[in-house]
């Protein structure tokens, strides 16, 4: 199985949102952000022409960057709690498992918690050294089961590479 894991596009400001009240889980992606996360799908779906499953944290942002990923594909997104902030990585892994027979399934989260679980997912560690950049994607490969430290890193692309991609 490969995993994608994408971190949201562009989000409004946290301080400039906090303003309005809402709280931060509500914080959209700005509509440049948006604009930028459709072409960005657009570059995923040249190097990655296939995905079969796609989950988001249930933040808003998160949410909107997978819906606009799954879009691209003709998919729909679930939330997976396990995707919001400060879960530990070890929660997706049944989750993970659950999804039997699909070929490609895509995470859609934020940092540091993305580049946490790419980290323990590759080397089993808790440190992280893989970030993600806003709209930034990196795929993982499972050969033999998913388990922490098995993962193969067969791509990391940052948001300028995807929109040279596109270009």
């Amino acid at each position: 199985m490969d995993v994608l894991l994408v971190r949201h596009g562009k989000a409004e400001e946290r301080e400039v949102f906090a303003l309005t009240g809402a709280e931060d889980a509500l914080r959209p992606l700005t509509r440049a952000g948006a604009k930028e996360m459709r072409m960005l799908a657009r570059a995923l779906h040249i190097v990655l022409p296939q995905i079969e499953v796609f989950a988001s944290s249930p933040l808003l942002r998160a949410v909107q960057t997978a819906d606009i990923l799954a879009a691209r594909y003709g998919g729909r997104a679930q939330q997976l709690p396990q995707l919001a902030p400060g879960h530990e990585p070890a929660q997706l892994l049944s989750w993970l498992h659950s999804q039997g027979d699909s070929q490609c399934v895509a995470l859609v989260g934020h940092e540091p918690d993305l580049g946490q679980l790419a980290s323990w997912l590759l080397a089993g560690g808790r440190r992280g050294f893989t970030p993600l950049k806003k709209g930034g994607a990196c795929l993982l490969r499972f050969a033999d089961g998913i388990k922490s430290g098995r993962a193969e890193l067969v791509w990391a692309l940052p948001p300028r590479v995807l929109r040279a991609l596109e270009a």
